[in-house]
């Protein structure tokens, strides 16, 4: 019976402790929210990109390193939702300053993805539904390792962007997520998270196979005509938002890296 008042009692605290007037200020962030069944709580996003539906009425605060200070503070927000790319150092600085709690998200692998599912559903008063997304997500990512591992990984260069040339370096999450579809970026040793590289570096790297985002960025390949044949685009962009979507982006990233098994 106290086992049983003692759990009544935490989750009453949980629930008064809870934010109701949430800020995210990245898309990925405010996906999770949505996911975990609280969108209600928002009252201003970070726009990125298309919205999910149950975001489409959510106030702005701005866009990516251009935050509106001015309108996050109108909005009386008791939380706040950062990745820290998301805004410029002078405006985190701010942020921290303001008096308003603050969880800051950069998971840098699929199961980090994970675990801070879990931790905002906490911050949300939703802890249970963030136990079943959270379990979810590994349960998913447990069948994509054993469906895809290889007993030695497929060398890739995974290409964000070509004029420059941008590619993702060893701790961004794009780079596990390389991993479980069997594969090893070959950049993996660059510390930055979108590191920007010369072709000739590409080159001298020698990789199976390149993977872009568009059929622009293929056919600018066929100037080298000894790597164009190895290049396959991915157009998926839910690999850009570490979101529990992300899961399901995985598993298509990995169907196109699998007839090279």
């Amino acid at each position: 019976m106290k086992r049983y008042w003692l759990a009544v009692l935490l989750a009453l605290s949980a629930q008064a402790l809870a934010a109701e007037r949430v800020v995210s200020l990245a898309p990925s962030l405010s996906e999770i929210v949505a996911e975990l069944g609280a969108a209600d709580v928002l009252v201003g996003v970070l726009d990125g990109g298309d919205r999910p539906a149950a975001l489409a009425q959510v106030p702005s605060v701005g866009h990516y390193g251009q935050l509106d200070m001015e309108r996050l503070l109108s909005l009386k927000p008791d939380l706040i939702l950062l990745w820290p790319g998301s805004v410029g150092p002078a405006q985190r600085e701010q942020l921290q300053r303001l008096n308003i709690p603050v969880y800051v998200a950069e998971p840098h692998s699929l199961e980090q993805l994970t675990t801070q599912v879990q931790a905002i559903a906490e911050q949300l008063g939703r802890p249970d539904a963030g136990r079943q997304l959270a379990a979810q997500l590994r349960q998913r990512l447990a069948e994509l390792r054993q469906r895809y591992q290889r007993t030695e990984p497929l060398r890739v260069f995974y290409q964000v962007w070509n004029q420059p040339l941008y590619t993702v370096g060893g701790g961004q999450i794009i780079s596990d997520a390389l991993s479980v579809c069997g594969a090893r970026n070959v950049f993996d040793d660059l510390k930055l998270p979108a590191p920007q590289v010369n072709i000739e570096s590409v080159l001298q790297r020698d990789p199976e196979m390149i993977l872009v985002g568009d059929q622009a960025q293929q056919d600018a390949w066929k100037v080298w005509p000894s790597m164009a044949e190895r290049v396959r685009v991915v157009p998926d962009k839910g690999l850009e938002r570490p979101s529990g979507q992300m899961l399901e982006a995985v598993g298509r990233l990995c169907q196109v890296v699998a007839p090279y098994r």
